[in-house]
């Protein structure tokens, strides 16, 4: 037993020395621009600062809009999303494999019991072919088995570090499809508000079409107008109801999207009414290098880059000699009665089968190809993970880009919207005493009808274009980085 310590102690030592052959691991300069260029115009506007609440939790970002409602279904989403799920248990899996590499910096020990009945051959006992041939033999064994495989080269090492890596690279894709699916939640809430705004105007304007049509009527049966202004009429109501059908059917799509965003069946799910208002919030997004950390997409590109440096390691490694100890110990019998005397005591240390040391001396080929596909597969990780940055810092610009100009967009047409009801009052006036046509009613109706449907519309673009910056900032906005969210599988079951 002396000597098995021995042993045990010495290839303990020689594990906790073995190092790793893959290349210094450091990430790639990227150029991050000083400041964003969408800051230098007039990016700011007067819209208040969207600064998180101190009782929001971790990662809750749309607690900045303040609404009771986008807050329950952002809570029913973690709770019930299958994809994010699936997300959740893909990091469970990356976890499992992360054990299993790490279980080979640990011998494999094992114990057996039982009886085995074997009969040798005579030459193997130096027995003459033609000397009495020995009886077969029954032996009871109850033996401990220990195996090892000394990481001189890092071969193990390298292996776990990739795991832990693609673990890693799991959990930020797994934040960035939860942050997604808060994203998907908010854009599609704000998505069914506005087409409720829609129908509002819609509904608005069928009630004075409405009202149209039976002055028109009443002025036909007055001899003081013809039929082609009823008919006129006529036409432009049934067109306003047409239209208001349209926007029915795209809100009822747009609420079954929710509901499957949610884990629903549209069925078990219904969303009141509730027409969109103005959403001003202005999103100071800090400097560029705080984006990479934040953006989790930008993180798993990282980790994925980390995990292919490590396998040049593990390639790097089988041109070198690899060396397993094993080793049997324990008690071995005739019968069962004797076999946990101390006599019956045995082992056997070394390889079972085999070598101890295995030195790789020709494959073909193999070992040269492993590992010019590792370092291909690292460049390829590199190019990917500067692609990434660049996507990121795109998507913040175009979100700046469209607030600001959403911005003015908007201040102008409350200025349509205010001109075309002035010009539409004035018309009517106007057709009511006699002094203009029928077709000048019918224009000033449709112009202040598209102005407030423009107006609503750049509503909801502007509260859509607020959550997609947010999302292109990794759920966080400022200087400092958002801290890591909690473990997936608790936001994957709604606990924050």
């Amino acid at each position: 037993m002396r000597i098995q310590r021995t042993i045990l102690a010495a290839v303990i030592t020689a594990s906790l020395a073995a190092c790793s052959l893959a290349p210094k691991y450091a990430v790639p300069d990227v150029h991050a621009p000083v400041a964003y260029k969408e800051l230098g115009s007039d990016a700011a506007g007067t819209w208040q600062p969207a600064l998180p609440a101190e009782a929001a939790a971790r990662g809750a970002w749309w607690k900045v809009f303040n609404d009771a409602q986008l807050d329950d279904l952002e809570t029913q989403a973690l709770a019930g999303n299958p994809g994010l799920a699936a997300a959740a248990a893909r990091v469970q899996e990356a976890r499992g494999a992360e054990r299993t590499a790490g279980a080979a910096r640990f011998p494999d020990i094992s114990a057996g019991f039982g009886p085995t009945r074997q009969q040798n051959a005579p030459e193997s006992l130096g027995v003459p072919p033609t000397g009495v041939r020995p009886d077969a033999q029954t032996v009871w064994r109850a033996q401990a088995n220990i195996a090892y495989e000394v990481d001189l080269f890092g071969r193990v090492a390298s292996t776990v570090a990739a795991a832990r890596a693609e673990s890693q690279e799991a959990q930020a894709l797994f934040q960035s499809v939860q942050l997604m699916l808060q994203a998907d939640v908010a854009q599609n809430y704000f998505q069914l508000r506005e087409l409720d705004a829609e129908l509002a105007v819609y509904d608005r304007a069928i009630e004075l079409r409405q009202e149209t049509l039976k002055f028109v009527s009443n002025r036909l049966e007055a001899g003081e107008t013809t039929d082609l202004d009823r008919a006129q009429a006529e036409a432009e109501l049934a067109t306003a109801k047409s239209d208001a059908m349209s926007a029915r059917r795209a809100r009822a799509i747009r609420e079954h999207a929710l509901a499957v965003l949610l884990g629903k069946a549209p069925a078990d799910f219904t969303f009141a009414p509730t027409p969109l208002q103005p959403v001003e919030l202005r999103i100071p997004p800090g400097l560029p290098s705080s984006l990479l950390e934040r953006r989790p997409d930008v993180s798993a590109a990282e980790r994925a880059m980390a995990a292919t440096n490590a396998r040049i390691g593990v390639a790097k490694a089988a041109y070198f000699p690899s060396i397993i100890l094993t080793g049997t110990g324990g008690y071995e019998a005739e019968s069962l009665s004797n076999v946990f005397k101390w006599s019956s005591r045995s082992f056997l240390l070394g390889p079972l089968v085999g070598t101890a040391i295995n030195l790789p001396l020709f494959d073909g080929g193999i070992r040269k190809g492993n590992l010019e596909q590792a370092r291909a597969r690292y460049e390829e990780s590199v190019a990917q993970y500067r692609g990434q940055v660049l996507v990121a810092f795109r998507d913040v610009e175009d979100g700046l880009s469209t607030l600001r100009i959403l911005q003015a967009q908007t201040a102008v047409q409350g200025e349509a919207v205010s001109a075309s009801t002035r010009a539409f009052g004035l018309s009517k006036a106007q057709y009511e005493d006699g002094s203009v046509d029928y077709l000048n009613i019918l224009d000033a109706e449709r112009v202040v009808l598209g102005a407030r449907l423009n107006e609503v519309r750049l509503r909801g673009e502007q509260a859509g274009a607020t959550v997609n910056l947010i999302r292109a900032l990794g759920g966080g906005w400022g200087n400092e980085p958002t801290p890591p969210g909690t473990s997936p599988v608790a936001d994957a079951s709604g606990t924050h």
